[in-house]
């Protein structure tokens, strides 16, 4: 099982970027999917995660400015982030629960300058 994020960049504060997670097999097999960050002095972060029933979560941090969706027939979660700020600066990593164990990806790396 593989998870490859892409989709990060530079971008300026306000500015907006989709992340993509191709997964190796199936989406649908995967009980829930989740993006979560990490920042150099900062916790890791859960960003948003959706269910295999589309149920989703966001983080309040990102509320109103983050989208997480799924495409099932590309087997691909999405990221959809507006308005960035740069505190949103983070390596930005895909996680898939299949089978009961989880799977991430090495992640995408985005930076929001000021």
């Amino acid at each position: 099982v593989q998870l490859q994020a892409s989709g990060g960049g530079l971008v300026q504060a306000g500015g907006s970027l989709r992340l993509s997670c191709a997964a190796s097999i199936s989406i649908s097999s995967f009980s829930s999917m989740a993006w979560y960050r990490l920042a150099p002095g900062k916790e890791r972060e859960l960003v948003a995660g959706i269910t295999r029933g589309g149920i989703d979560h966001l983080a309040d941090a990102v509320k109103g400015r983050f989208t997480i969706s799924r495409d099932n027939d590309k087997d691909t979660v999405y990221l959809e982030m507006s308005d960035l700020k740069p505190e949103d600066t983070a390596r930005y990593i895909c996680r898939g629960r299949y089978n009961g164990d989880y799977y991430r990806g090495q992640g995408t790396l985005v930076t929001v300058s000021s």
